[in-house]
């Protein structure tokens, strides 16, 4: 096997793994109104974190597709495509340029300041930026799609499912960081993930 085949294969594995985290995590939920406050969003920033733009993002979809595909993967153990055309589908949908945001946030960074050093806290401070915006995106999606399906003016929409969560998913990019960072390092050292 070539070393770019191996390469690939390599990245499909720890692809296909984060996949499963984000499987796993994703339907443990605290329902605090028509949106609930999962664990779904912690494992996608971790994903994007350790996979960067591309293959983060990639992970994301297979994701979405094994909860499409009925698996009870979907925040409350639910699966199937009517929780995407549901009112709180946009969310769902919106984990796919969150995720795809927030790693190219995170290629850039390392590419630019890398991991040590000086440049280590402008990176880890541009990370956090970069997945707060990401964040932003995902409740912009959410919730344009909340108020058609629900038929709720933006007022009502931000007030149940975004100003709630603000906190929460700020804490979440703090834990991605911290434990992504450990974590994607051990990852190269093992020869699982590579530098583009």
């Amino acid at each position: 096997m070539s070393t770019s085949s191996a390469v690939n294969t390599r990245r499909l594995a720890v692809c296909a793994v984060m996949a499963a985290v984000i499987c796993v995590l994703a339907p443990i939920a605290i329902p605090i109104g028509p949106v609930p406050i999962t664990v779904g969003t912690l494992a996608i920033y971790l994903t994007a974190y350790l996979l960067g733009g591309i293959w983060g993002t990639t992970a994301t979809l297979v994701y979405l597709l094994v909860g499409m595909a009925g698996a009870p993967v979907f925040s409350g153990y639910m699966g199937g495509p009517s929780r995407l055309a549901g009112p709180t589908g946009g969310y769902l949908v919106g984990y796919l340029p969150m995720a795809l945001l927030a790693g190219l946030a995170v290629d850039w960074t390392l590419r630019r300041f890398g991991e040590d050093g000086k440049g280590a806290a402008i990176a880890l401070g541009l990370q956090f930026l970069g997945m707060a915006l990401a964040t932003a995106v995902l409740y912009a999606f959410g919730t344009v799609w909340y108020c058609v399906q629900a038929g709720v003016d933006l007022q009502k929409a931000l007030a149940a499912c975004v100003f709630p969560f603000i906190p929460f998913d700020l804490v979440k990019i703090i834990v991605a960081l911290v434990v992504g960072s450990p974590v994607r390092r051990g990852l190269q050292r093992a020869g699982l993930l590579y530098s583009e």
